[in-house]
């Protein structure tokens, strides 16, 4: 009887130990299907300019967004649209801001990336800049003038525009300088114009310069520039959902600032580290496209008719093109592949339209 005692506790031992296994085994199992379904860190690379990612970023509504998810957001600053396109063709980012000269280089060159969203159309933000008493005071003065800009920028191309339309583009010196070494330039005194974007902008402004003309100019004669969103194609086609998420805490953002301006300078402020009023300054030169004119026909349009878009994306790659930084014009298939409103729709879808 002790016996039959003694080996059915053995059996019972076996069987628990059994069980116990299973149910560990299943635990992570679990796990691991979790980790194929979704991401556990969304990587966002982003500019250090007030705009509507800015705010998002801020009072970390895209965070909260994702919370819902059980992902967390990891936020990386770029400087450079080239150095963001690096970053996206290696993996090491899921989603990138740049101006759109360098999203369309991204399309160009095949890397696996889609346009998902319209920051900010540019306007007194970028701007072209003459020191005073240099003797520019209209544009004709420029020819023979060295200028500095950041090619393959926005402001490259709207420089490239300003000039064509005045017939000087072979008679000026056009010196390619990044942001901070324009700054630099221009307190040294080495160049008495440039075409920049703030923050470098308001600071040359304030060293004796004098604003000949905007991207807002141009913008009202139909030349367009703007800054973008990229998503990596490898995440957005796989988390739909989250890529969704993240537009629609961007999109409500651009509707706080709507609302009211003043708290939403006062949020990005704070986490550039500027004031107020500089912030505000720099949202009110730039156009802010609410999410019902991005899915419009003049910008983005819907999934099953890109809008007026690719036409802007074309004319741009076509002077990109001219200037060799890219070998050829991508056709209008390919322009329209690469513009994908649908997660912005369904962003309206899920919020029915509320805001």
């Amino acid at each position: 009887m002790m016996h039959l005692k003694r080996k059915l506790i053995k059996l019972g031992i076996v069987l628990f130990v059994i069980v116990g296994l299973g149910i560990s085994y299943t635990n992570y199992a679990g796990l691991d299907q979790r980790s194929q379904d979704q991401p556990m860190v969304v990587n966002i690379g982003y500019l250090r300019v007030p705009n509507d990612e800015m705010i998002a970023i801020a009072n970390d509504s895209i965070s909260e967004e994702l919370k819902d998810y059980g992902v967390r957001a990891n936020f990386l600053v770029f400087d450079s649209g080239v150095e963001a396109n690096k970053a996206l063709a290696s993996g090491a980012i899921d989603f990138a801001s740049m101006g759109i000269t360098n999203g369309i280089i991204a399309m160009a060159n095949h890397l696996d990336v889609e346009l998902i969203w319209v920051h900010e159309l540019l306007g007194k933000n970028e701007a072209l800049v003459v020191r005073e008493g240099s003797g520019i005071n209209r544009l004709d003065d420029l020819k023979g003038q060295k200028i500095a800009t950041t090619f393959a920028s926005t402001s490259h191309y709207s420089l490239a525009k300003v000039l064509e339309a005045q017939g000087l583009s072979k008679d000026v010196h056009l010196l390619d300088m990044k942001t901070v070494e324009i700054a630099a330039a221009w307190q040294r005194g080495d160049v008495d114009a440039a075409y920049t974007w703030e923050p470098t902008l308001s600071t040359i402004v304030a060293d004796r310069g004098q604003v000949l003309v905007s991207s807002e100019d141009l913008t009202e004669s139909g030349i367009v520039t703007a800054n973008i969103m990229l998503g990596r194609k490898g995440f957005t086609k796989q988390y739909p959902e989250i890529t969704s998420a993240i537009l629609g805490a961007i999109a409500k953002a651009g509707d706080h600032y709507r609302k009211d301006p003043e708290n939403a300078a006062a949020i990005v402020a704070k986490a550039l580290e500027i004031t107020p009023e500089s912030a505000k300054q720099q949202m009110e030169g730039t156009i802010w496209l609410p999410v019902e004119t991005l899915l419009s026909e003049d910008y983005m349009g819907k999934r099953d008719q890109i809008g007026n878009l690719k036409t802007i994306i074309s004319e741009i790659g076509q002077f990109l093109v001219m200037q060799r930084e890219i070998r050829k014009l991508p056709d209008d298939s390919e322009i329209e592949s690469f513009i994908n409103p649908s997660y912005i729709e369904e962003s309206v879808r899920k919020t029915g339209g509320k805001k």
